[in-house]
């Protein structure tokens, strides 16, 4: 067995290069850009007047000004305004040749098309957005590794890109294993279970932006799992393999994985729970063994897989690690590390109850791992201790 730190570090040093990818801008939202967006042009592309009221000459203001044409938004025919004279314009519209200031129409009178501006905090420029105040044409308007958020997408779409390069999320493949599974909605029988593990693997590895995953079944057969994992491997980047990574009778996963070319970088961690987790590789493919317990596969997880989806999304590692005080006492032997679940508030952490590596209801209700290193014997009430908050 290695120790938690060792196997973070392997799987690291066993990542492949980043993929990436162009994507119409309306399929890339939560995806990271993998080189500069470069804008084709200025935006706004000319003197844009950001209220409605009054366009004029700056040094005209004192004056009362003969009222020449309108500009709305959107108009396609240019102004030409004179020293003495104003035109009517709306939000978005182009300046007027000639204007260079907008007052507000809140802020003048009209009387027989003459304007009389009452504005003594007019100053030049004002309310104008300036032709290339946005961004300028052959500037980077987005740097490489920026995460598309909806405010991102806006921007992009805002100075005209309805394309862009990023990197492309690995496929995952899930393989399901064990003959006592069962799909929620279908009655039990004597000795089945209900299967939940795709269902939070999956809302897991969509929440960290993975838009292409794979569902396998396998039943507890050498010959079956290998077959089906040569599938999975065809066409996935990732495979994760729930179930089978122990030391039982029917736990086929390594000697499948070993049959299909997969070279085993690690099976155990000092750890609880998830201590069979399994990682290899097969040239770029990354294959993990997860435990089939619930609560196990969910925790290896977090702590192994996500990170790995992250780092070839060019994301950041989601999972935060912090400081918090322990609410009460904790005891547990030296030699493995517990995650335990537990809910963070307040700069507080209260480990919960049902630590059992089945049980997902307590799990349901946690946002953090309160993290014990192998070397320790627990935590005191009071004490400083490190926690890994989830991005539930």
């Amino acid at each position: 067995m290695i120790s938690v730190t060792e196997a973070k570090q392997m799987i690291i040093n066993h990542l492949p290069e980043r993929k990436t990818t162009v994507l119409p801008l309306s399929e890339a939202a939560g995806l990271v850009t993998s080189s500069d967006v470069i804008a084709g042009t200025d935006i706004p592309g000319f003197p844009q007047s950001s209220m409605d009221g009054y366009a004029l000459k700056f040094e005209d203001k004192d004056l009362p000004l003969e009222i020449s044409g309108e500009m709305a938004a959107g108009t396609t025919v240019a102004l030409h305004i004179k020293s003495g004279q104003a035109s009517r314009i709306f939000t978005g519209a182009p300046l007027p040749e000639g204007a260079d200031t907008v007052v507000m129409q809140e802020k003048v009178t009209v009387e027989n098309n003459r304007l009389v501006i009452h504005d003594e905090n007019l100053s030049l420029g004002l309310n104008v957005r300036l032709k290339g105040s946005e961004v300028k044409q052959s500037a980077v308007a987005m740097a490489a590794g920026t995460v598309l958020s909806p405010a991102a997408i806006g921007f992009l779409a805002g100075i005209g890109k309805d394309k862009v390069e990023v990197y492309h999320p690995p496929v995952v493949a899930v393989i399901l294993t064990g003959n006592e599974l069962q799909d929620p909605g279908n009655e039990l029988v004597f000795g089945q279970v209900y299967e939940a593990n795709s269902y939070q693997l999956k809302a897991a590895l969509e929440k960290a932006g993975v838009k292409e995953i794979h569902i396998f079944r396998a039943e507890d057969d050498p010959e079956t799992l290998q077959q089906i994992l040569e599938q999975a491997l065809e066409v996935s980047d990732m495979v994760l393999l729930n179930g089978g990574v122990s030391v039982g009778d029917y736990d086929f996963v390594t000697q499948a994985a070993k049959h299909c070319g997969i070279e085993e970088k690690f099976h155990k961690i000092r750890q609880k729970p998830g201590k069979p987790l399994f990682f290899g590789t097969r040239k770029e493919k990354l294959v993990f063994g997860l435990p089939g317990n619930p609560s196990s596969s969910l925790t290896c997880f977090y702590e192994y897989v996500l990170p790995a989806v992250e780092q070839l999304s060019g994301l950041r590692n989601s999972v935060q690690k912090l400081s918090a005080v322990a609410i009460h006492d904790y005891t547990k032997p030296v030699g493995l590390t517990h995650f335990l679940k537990a809910f963070y508030e307040e700069g507080t952490v209260t480990p919960l109850h049902a630590q059992e590596s089945y049980r997902l209801h307590s799990f349901a209700q946690a946002n953090c791992f309160l993290v014990l290193p192998e070397e320790s014997t627990g935590c005191k009430k009071g004490d400083a201790v490190e926690i890994h908050l989830l991005p539930v």
